[in-house]
């Protein structure tokens, strides 16, 4: 068994055109007749894609149309684990060889619709369709040179010649006397499309949108400006000394962050309005290095993020915990002048009985 297939391999090895190479891999190329992809080296080659990412590209690519390639149901169907193949969909998705959007089915159900391009490059490539425009005669004379016009709203008809119906003219003359000096042939009119000299100009075209559209944007794009790290209302020698002796101290705790004196010196103001607004030392010890990404390359970086964003608002005073007081308007007593029984009014005079009275002794 092992005789013949090694006189196999030596048999294809002599089949392969040209001088094998001294050193290197030997390609054995068998054209595949059935159950094959062809993959593009972009993908198979892509200097930003993981051998993870390009691997699950391709098997992809083999699945037949409608196959479901989330992240649960690769997981099921291939050995890796979720969190492998989902590093590697984002990969793709970065890329623009895979697009996920969700769409709205007309029964009104909400699903994920997921594409796969094989050479995403190539849309963007992709000719503009031109506007149709019917074939016309063209002109024995040379014409000059046709300005573009809009295209009308309906199909443009072919001019029929005017040949056939101008050659009968001459031969149905009766007298030398009558007949008109024969006039030169005509030439046939041009389209409608380059004729009128006083066509209006086009409209500017518009750039035909892009058929891809990645969702990640490309590293050109402009970055918003950072922002200013947190200074306190007044930077005393106290809160500078503490803040100083707090961010030379992390090295202690943590090696990770061991800081130079000049980004001391820039992050003190930070930490001095952390410690101006009552956090304590150990707490903002404790979120300046919890959890670090590893392995941490830019440790100053990573604390002017940590200051900025994760800034605690100032404590309330006793005056803001205080529980508002309800006001309940109280309407006093007042002395009838009439009967001087006590009633509640906001102004003195008579109670309801003595108006009554009144009122009726009146009328």
């Amino acid at each position: 068994m092992d005789t013949q297939q090694n006189t196999a391999l030596t048999r294809a090895l002599a089949e392969v055109p040209g001088p094998l190479p001294a050193r290197g891999v030997i390609h054995i190329v068998i054209p595949h007749t059935d159950r094959f992809t062809v993959v593009g080296n972009h993908l198979a080659q892509h200097p930003g894609l993981s051998t993870t990412a390009v691997g699950f590209a391709v098997r992809i690519q083999s699945l037949p149309q409608g196959t479901e390639i989330g992240v649960k149901a690769l997981a099921a169907r291939f050995p890796e684990g979720e969190k492998l193949i989902a590093a590697a969909l984002r990969e793709l998705e970065a890329i623009g060889y895979l697009q996920r959007a969700r769409t709205r089915l007309p029964d009104g159900r909400i699903v994920t619709r997921t594409v796969f391009c094989n050479q995403p490059s190539a849309l963007l490539r992709l000719p503009k369709a031109a506007p149709h425009q019917p074939a016309t005669p063209q002109a024995p004379a040379p014409a000059p040179t046709p300005r573009p016009v809009p295209a009308l709203p309906f199909p443009l008809q072919p001019i029929p010649e005017l040949e056939p119906t101008l050659q009968p003219v001459q031969v149905l003359t009766t007298a030398p006397q009558s007949v008109p000096a024969p006039a030169p042939k005509p030439e046939p009119l041009p389209p409608l499309a380059t004729t009128p000299e006083c066509a209006p100009a086009p409209p500017p075209q518009q750039p035909a949108a892009p058929r891809f559209v990645p969702l990640v944007p490309p590293p050109t794009a402009p970055k918003l400006p950072p922002r200013p790290l947190p200074q306190p209302c007044e930077l005393t020698p106290e809160l500078h000394r503490a803040a100083t002796a707090l961010l030379a101290d992390l090295r202690r705790h943590t090696p990770e962050f061991t800081l130079t004196e000049v980004d001391i010196q820039q992050l003190a103001p930070a930490v001095a309005a952390w410690l101006e607004r009552e956090a304590r030392p150990d707490t903002i010890r404790h979120v300046l290095t919890n959890d670090p990404p590893q392995p941490l390359r830019h440790p100053a970086k990573l604390l002017r993020h940590r200051l900025t964003v994760l800034l605690p608002p100032p404590l309330p005073g006793a005056h803001d915990l205080a529980v508002p007081v309800r006001r309940v308007t109280v309407t006093p007593f007042q002395t009838c002048d009439g009967c001087e029984r006590a009633f509640r009014s906001s102004m003195p005079g008579r109670c309801r009985d003595c108006r009554t009275d009144h009122a009726q002794a009146a009328a």
